[in-house]
């Protein structure tokens, strides 16, 4: 069975840093784009940043351009999102996702973890 296991919430304070990491098992980690995504309750999952399935440039939203850094370990098969200067509007659950290509639309997502909650005091 294909796993996707997210690591590294938690509760931080405004302005802090934090390290997701995602691990996946099950699949052919080079198959697939992965990324991450982000929902808060009473709003729609979001796309917070993909890297493609030969690594390069990720996709970063514009909201969290310029502090969230995305980056992907073929070797590990794992997926990391370093996350500084990060403000109450970053909080959340954040989700790794393997995609088909980097599109935030959902066809384009292949499988999904189960998340990991990110808090951030004010």
């Amino acid at each position: 069975d294909v796993q996707l296991v997210e690591s590294g919430g938690g509760l931080v304070q405004a302005g802090g840093s934090l390290t997701l990491s995602c691990t996946a098992s099950g699949l052919t980690f080079t198959d697939f784009a992965v990324g991450w995504f982000r929902h808060v309750p009473g709003k729609a999952r979001e796309g917070v940043a993909c890297i493609e399935r030969s690594g390069g440039p990720a996709t970063i939203d514009p909201s969290v351009q310029g502090r969230f850094t995305l980056s992907r370990d073929n070797a590990k098969s794992a997926l990391y999102l370093r996350m500084n200067s990060l403000t109450p509007q970053d909080a959340g659950v954040y989700y790794c996702a393997t995609l088909t290509r980097c599109n935030w639309l959902p066809a384009y997502i292949a499988h999904l973890g189960k998340g990991t909650q990110v808090t951030v005091s004010s």
